[in-house]
């Protein structure tokens, strides 16, 4: 199982980091020891001093696929959730500047929290899809999918060209602006077309 994300998938989340609007979709990869799962507490990492949240709705991949037609890519999942893509901005800052590649900063363990998935057929529009963020109660993020700059269609379809996806495989899609940092004590709950999916706390 490998975590596939999409950074700067929302304008405004790419303009609050004076980003660039991609004209294709910016991905990275997390390995399968940064899922952090069941709701079980983050411990924000010694080697980072500003470790970020950055809510974002997820697909599981649930067939095999290489080369897939963006007319054909909403076979390919399944089930949606929520995850938090943790992100050593201040590690990340220095690599951005040095044009080194963001893994440190975002592939590290339990950088990838994830909720329990729901399927897809249980949601009346994918693509008005409201999802939410809070931490000790305050809003902080609250985004919907219509907002996307890349579809999921075309997300999978883009990605299929480079990597093969497999059964099991994880698809951040981005997160909308509002992103921050954490600290120790920090409560963080999150909704998705308004279930609570996420409810965990940072250590």
């Amino acid at each position: 199982m490998k975590i596939i994300a999409i950074g700067r998938n929302y304008a405004a989340h790419a303009k609050e980091l004076n980003n660039p609007i991609p004209g294709n979709p910016v991905i990275f990869l997390k390995p399968d020891t940064a899922v952090l799962k069941d709701n079980k507490p983050f411990y924000i990492p010694d080697f980072s001093s500003d470790i970020h949240y950055e809510l974002e709705v997820v697909l599981k991949v649930c067939k095999e696929g290489k080369h897939i037609s963006e007319k054909f890519a909403s076979n390919y999942y399944d089930e949606v959730g929520l995850g938090i893509d943790f992100t050593a901005r201040d590690i990340q800052s220095i690599h951005k500047e040095k044009g080194l590649p963001w893994e440190l900063a975002k592939a590290f363990d339990n950088s990838a929290a994830i909720s329990t998935f729901i399927p897809k057929s249980s949601i009346e529009d994918l693509y008005n899809l409201q999802f939410e963020l809070k931490i000790n109660g305050e809003s902080k993020q609250n985004g919907n999918t219509s907002n996307m700059l890349f579809s999921y269609e075309k997300i999978i379809a883009f990605v299929s060209q480079y990597i093969t996806l497999k059964k099991g495989d994880l698809i951040f899609t981005g997160t909308p602006e509002g992103v921050g940092q954490v600290k120790p004590g920090d409560k963080l709950e999150a909704w998705l077309a308004g279930a609570q999916l996420l409810n965990f706390e940072i250590k």
